[in-house]
């Protein structure tokens, strides 16, 4: 199933586009360089150079066009079988419509307690007391899709706290990593560690990465569950909600695919829909 995106909105608005990233770090974490994989922490810096290079306040760039681009930084160094065996993984788990299963618009919101990269508890239900949240959950820091989408929210966080809103971003990873992310990323919102997906399962995105994608994740030097403290290979599927200050979740955004991502516009004319 494609992303499935849902919104409820009292009225319109435009949003309009913003400067999202700063190229400050490498996009994946791994130990050394499978052939002809873009492993390198110094040829993956000059990759996203190249990507926000080309912005500046009067030419924004969406989130999908960044991706894109960093598709296209890489496309010539991602061998064939790899991408075969992407492409044929991603159209399994679309087949399967898991992203059917997650929470909808509409829904009541489950609420959570969980430490953030400081070590504080983070209660949904006491950050809806001082108004709307964004919760995003995300795959993990060694994600290059992940990290893109964590600067992009970050260069709308003056306006979604103009709007009176909190951005929250959920991950299995452990507390170490989290603050590795949050540090490296120059993240400056509560990022929060879910131990055992135990709040992504509440809200129906946990899923068990195919086999043949933790092997393409090994030799990408990614072990997965180094990162999150356990063996189970769950993840999270990308997904971001945006709830009203009651807890209803006024837009979902649920995706198999973890290349397709909420464009953060998106958020802001959800969250101008709530005022």
């Amino acid at each position: 199933m494609r992303t499935k995106v849902a919104m409820l909105s009292s009225r319109s608005t435009t949003a309009k586009l913003l400067h999202s990233c700063v190229a400050r770090n490498c996009l994946f974490r791994g130990a050394q360089d499978p052939p002809g994989l873009p492993r390198n922490p110094i040829r993956q810096r000059r990759d996203a150079e190249r990507i926000y290079a080309d912005m500046d306040d009067t030419h924004p760039s969406s989130l999908a066009h960044q991706i894109q681009m960093y598709h296209d930084q890489i496309r010539d160094r991602v061998p064939a079988d790899v991408a075969e065996t992407l492409t044929r993984e991603l159209a399994v788990l679309a087949k399967s419509e898991i992203a059917s299963r997650s929470l909808r618009a509409g829904a009541r919101a489950p609420d959570f307690a969980l430490p953030d990269q400081s070590g504080d508890v983070v209660r949904l239900s006491s950050v809806l007391a001082g108004g709307p949240a964004v919760v995003t959950f995300y795959r993990g820091g060694w994600c290059p899709y992940c990290n893109l989408q964590l600067r992009a929210y970050q260069g709308i966080l003056p306006d979604i706290v103009a709007l009176g809103a909190t951005l929250i971003a959920i991950s299995p990873q452990t507390p170490d990593f989290t603050l590795s992310t949050t540090r490296e990323k120059g993240l400056d919102f509560p990022v929060l560690s879910d131990i055992g997906n135990r709040v992504a399962r509440h809200y129906g995105l946990v899923f068990v990465l195919p086999e043949a994608l933790q092997e393409l994740q090994r030799k990408f030097g990614n072990e997965v569950p180094r990162f999150n403290g356990d063996d189970s290979w769950e993840l999270p599927m990308p997904g971001t909600f945006v709830l009203s200050q009651d807890g209803t979740v006024r837009l979902a955004s649920v995706d198999s695919d973890y290349r397709r991502r909420l464009e953060p516009q998106a958020i802001l004319a959800c969250l101008n829909g709530l005022r």
